[in-house]
This record gives C-alpha cells, sequence and structure tokens, in this order.
C-alpha cells in the first residue's frame, strides 16, 4: 500500500544572500519515484543535502517516518531508514563488491562494534549482503575488486550498499551521469526494480531516463519549485519548457 514516507515542508537554506533551496515541500511516496529536475545551479544537490541531513535548513521541516528528523546529523537519518548515493561514487576502491557491501550491511547488526568477532561468521550480516547484491544486479561480479569494475558497476555498488543498510527512502544524485547506452539502461532496470519497496527520490539530467522512470517531477530554477506534477503534466507546462526541457520534450 502506498504511503508517505518522507515529507519536506517549507524548506529554505541559506548562504548569506542566496536561497539556495527557498520554500521547497515534496512528498515522497513508498512505490514511486519522484525526480527532481532543473538547470545547474537550481539547487537540487542543496536540497538532497537538507532531506539527508549533510545541510541543516535555515527554515522550514523534514519528517522521515513519521518522525521529524530536521536538523539531526546523517547518520541518525540514516538510521530511520533514509540512504543515498552521491554526485561522485563513493565506494571502497581496493575492496571486493562483497567487502564493501558487507561493511555496509555490518553497520546496521548488532554486533557492528564488536572488535573481537569475525563480521565474516555473521549468518545475518551475510544474507543481507547476498540479497543487496543481487538485487542490483552484481551477483556475478561479488569477488571483483571494486577498482576494477565499470564506472556503472560501481554506480550499481554503491545502491547495494545503500540497500545493505536497509532503507525505505533513497535519494539518488544523478545515479546514471557518465554512463553510456547499456550501463544506462540497467540503472534504469535497477531502478525499477527498487521501487516497488521503496520511496525513491531521483536528481538527474538525463531526461529521456527521468520520463522513463518518474511518477512525478518537480521542476527547481534558482532555488525554487516552478512546476510539480505527472510527467504528462510537465512536458506540457510552458514554464518548464521555456526554463528548462525546451521544445524536444514538449
Amino acid at each position: 500500500m502506498s504511503e508517505v514516507l518522507l515529507t519536506a515542508n517549507n524548506l529554505v537554506k541559506r548562504f548569506g544572500g542566496l536561497a539556495a533551496v527557498n520554500g521547497v515541500s515534496l512528498e515522497l511516496w513508498r512505490g514511486t519515484i519522484h525526480a527532481v529536475i532543473g538547470p545547474n545551479g537550481a539547487g537540487k544537490s542543496t536540497l538532497t543535502n537538507l532531506l539527508s541531513g549533510d545541510a541543516v535548513p535555515t527554515s522550514g521541516s523534514v519528517t522521515l517516518g513519521g518522525s521529524e528528523v530536521t536538523g539531526c546529523k546523517p547518520e541518525a537519518i540514516s538510521r530511520q531508514g533514509l540512504g543515498r548515493s552521491y554526485q561522485k561514487t563513493n565506494i571502497f576502491l581496493p575492496f571486493t563488491v562483497w567487502e564493501n557491501v558487507r561493511l555496509a550491511a555490518q553497520s546496521r547488526q548488532p554486533q557492528a562494534a564488536r572488535w573481537l568477532s569475525l563480521a565474516s561468521k555473521s549468518i545475518a550480516t551475510n544474507d543481507c549482503t547476498t540479497r543487496a547484491i543481487e538485487l542490483s544486479g552484481l551477483q556475478n561480479r561479488m569477488h571483483a575488486v571494486a577498482g576494477t569494475i565499470s564506472h556503472g558497476e560501481q554506480r550499481q555498488l554503491e545502491i547495494a550498499m545503500t540497500l545493505a543498510t536497509g532503507p525505505q527512502v533513497i535519494l539518488l544524485d544523478e545515479p546514471l551521469a557518465g554512463m553510456g547506452t547499456a550501463e544506462a539502461e540497467r540503472m534504469v532496470a535497477l531502478l525499477q526494480r527498487l521501487k516497488a519497496e521503496h520511496a525513491i527520490l531521483l536528481v538527474e539530467h538525463d531526461m529521456d531516463a527521468v520520463f522513463a522512470l518518474a511518477d512525478r517531477l518537480t521542476v527547481m530554477v534558482n532555488g525554487q519549485v516552478i512546476a510539480s506534477g505527472t510527467p504528462a503534466e510537465i512536458r506540457a507546462d510552458a514554464n518548464v519548457q521555456a526554463a528548462y526541457l525546451g521544445e524536444e520534450h514538449a
């Protein structure tokens, strides 16, 4: 059943006299992909940072799973069920795919701080690792060193690490950046698989992928929302066409 998992209410983030995010509100629902689009400098990444706790809002609020998390530290918000990826891939390059994901899974187990226990012997951690790797489509690469796999596979690995922490809400900041056609198609398929059990916020410049994936879109320009609606509504919005999409996506 669809339910609201995250709510942002009138978020504002100021840097001196500049409002990087100015009065943005949105809801993320389980079973949906909500894309945030707009030109460079629109405030999309800042908004993502406000939702994840990597930045503290000047005003406004964020609610996750029914609890307000405004101003909480990222690790506290993560433990309440939010996972995210960043524009720059954030993985341990010398480790294998399995080791990367196991580290993420280990952080959620009760024995995470038991330094004298072997993490490799934890059945719960290993089961969680296996599920995350399989869901991300990397089961044939689990023993490969992360630094040797392709860029697209590294982005899949980052999502696998996120999945291993058991999130309900997933924030993805340009997950398709730098990918070729085949890699992008695999990422689109992965996000479609993840949608049923999660609420996903997608920040992305690949408009073909956005319109293939998104159930709802929010368009930002200069820190403000200029339109929000279904893909069909956004395509038909004259203000959005003039500010960002252009006639080719009308």
